[in-house]
């Protein structure tokens, strides 16, 4: 049992992990080591110091408090990284997560394929070079983000990320600010428009959209009330569909995505799209029936189907 520690006094970074590890449960002692590591402002591969100010123990301590009645560790800090980025994150907005990650890069994959293709000409709208890309659903800004320090201003001439919810364009906002110092040469142009989908688009992207991605809902009623508690302090609607055409569980957002994609996408020109692993093979019929050229399902890391590519050629 670690002594008491009187008030205003440092604490041994050990006696601190233990005492958080026996708030959250013994199981839990590498979420205590991030919450020690987050008050101390020590990121990965950092050394930790011997000793915690007493006024950061205090907040490590109201920290493990949160995280024992099951708010997620990324809501409590504010932030969480995503790839290369640092995103701010709270009950807004979705955590992102390490399938979505896999599923940037297949869409990176894509976009520098377009980008290949078209050899330095522009989309055809007259605006100059570059792609355009849409991050359907954004929430965080994690995927529009991903993208544009990823391809930069070379690659992408714009990004758009759409949202039904003001609070989610809010935190996606607050990310793009965030992020535009930090990446070299700066981020392209990022517009968030709030809207379902692509419907919030302006009438001059149609057909002029390159490259469509979005992580839409895909979690079906039953699992949502069989998911951990912490989960479920995400929203709702940014996880829990409705079921496809043919009763598919969960396809709804999938296929709404795919639908409006064709309005907007010229050729070539591409979606991906990360589902669950069960609504693979609906997706690529889904895909085909509507006319897509070309579809595949990209594995996530654990090898399971998680990200969905339909292409459209560059001719009718």
């Amino acid at each position: 049992m670690t002594a008491p520690v009187r008030a205003g006094a440092d604490l041994a970074t050990r006696a601190l992990v233990e005492e958080l590890t026996a708030v959250l449960g013994g199981a839990a002692r590498h979420e205590a080591r991030f919450i020690v590591d987050e008050v101390l402002g020590a990121g990965p591969g950092a050394t930790r110091p011997d000793t915690v100010p007493a006024a950061a123990a205090a907040a490590a301590r109201t920290m493990a408090a949160r995280r024992a009645a099951g708010e997620p560790l990324q809501y409590i800090f504010g932030h969480w990284p995503f790839r290369d980025l640092d995103l701010r994150v709270d009950a807004r907005v979705l955590i992102p997560r390490p399938e979505t990650e896999q599923v940037v890069e297949v869409a990176l994959g894509e976009a520098r394929r377009l980008a290949a293709a078209a050899a330095g000409a522009g989309p055809g709208d007259g605006a100059g070079p570059g792609l355009v890309a849409v991050d359907a659903g954004t929430g965080s800004g994690a995927i529009a983000l991903a993208l544009a320090s990823a391809l930069g201003a070379g690659v992408l001439r714009q990004v758009w990320a759409t949202d039904r919810s003001a609070g989610a364009l809010e935190v996606a906002a607050a990310n793009v600010q965030v992020c535009s110092p930090m990446v070299a040469g700066g981020l392209p142009d990022i517009e968030l428009v709030r809207g379902s989908w692509l419907a919030p688009l302006p009438e001059r992207l149609r057909g002029h959209v390159d490259l469509v991605v979005s992580n839409p809902p895909y979690v079906t009623e039953e699992e949502w009330a069989g998911l951990d508690r912490e989960v479920r302090t995400e929203p709702r609607q940014a996880l829990v569909a409705g079921p496809g055409r043919t009763g598919v569980p969960g396809l709804a957002d999938v296929e709404a995505v795919l639908e409006e994609a064709l309005l907007w996408v010229g050729r070539p020109g591409a979606v991906v799209i990360e589902l669950a692993p069960h609504q693979a093979d609906a997706a690529q019929d889904r895909a085909r029936q509507l006319g897509y050229d070309e579809v595949r399902v990209e594995p996530d890391l654990a090898g399971r189907p998680r990200a969905l590519v339909a292409r459209r050629s560059g001719s009718e």
